[in-house]
């Protein structure tokens, strides 16, 4: 099975003051540890989907051997991104998606996800019983996410209604959405 990693990293950042891409904890940016997870678990290639502040985040971060698109309606939401990400994708019979602003989730937990992929499957992270990321998603689902995602949902409602696998990850990783700068583990 070839798995795609896909990295989405287009927002804002407006509840964090800047946008996540740019973010530093211990010395790396969140754009280059998302992307770095994705890889170090097999996943490739490895999109990454910008959008505010694209020309810095090129600019400021190391982005070599990953495959960078533009999403130019990144202000309606994550929907946007994820559409645009799995538009760039071929050749490949899942994708593991991550947001940019989970940096709590390591290599151990996306590497359960590539383990389960085929083009059929769906799965997202559960942690302590609360749904997360990463989530799988196969390839013969593209066509229903892409349909289904708008605003900041994303995938989460077509992920419910078709019955995604839930993959435990407590163990393993933090899947945390850090929205603003207190919300960080130090």
């Amino acid at each position: 099975m070839r798995v795609a990693g896909l990295v989405l990293a287009a927002g804002a950042g407006s509840r964090f003051g800047r946008p996540k891409a740019l973010v530093a904890h211990r010395g790396v940016r969140w754009v280059e540890h998302a992307a770095a997870v994705l890889g170090d678990a097999g996943c490739a290639p490895v999109v990454v989907v910008l959008g505010a502040a694209a020309a810095t985040v090129r600019a400021e971060t190391s982005l070599a051997g990953l495959v960078v698109v533009d999403n130019p309606g990144w202000a309606t939401g994550m929907g946007s991104s994820l559409r645009v990400g799995l538009a760039a994708l071929t050749g490949v019979d899942a994708v593991v998606v991550l947001p940019v602003d989970t940096p709590g989730v390591t290599a151990a937990a996306v590497g359960r996800f590539v383990a389960l992929a085929s083009p059929g499957v769906l799965a997202r992270a559960s942690y302590a019983g609360a749904p997360g990321h990463p989530v799988l998603i196969g390839a013969d689902h593209w066509p229903g996410v892409s349909a289904a995602a708008t605003g900041d949902a994303g995938a989460r409602d077509y992920l419910r209604a078709h019955g995604a696998v839930v993959v435990r990850c407590e163990d393993v990783a933090d899947g945390a959405d850090v929205d603003r700068p207190e919300d960080l583990v130090t």
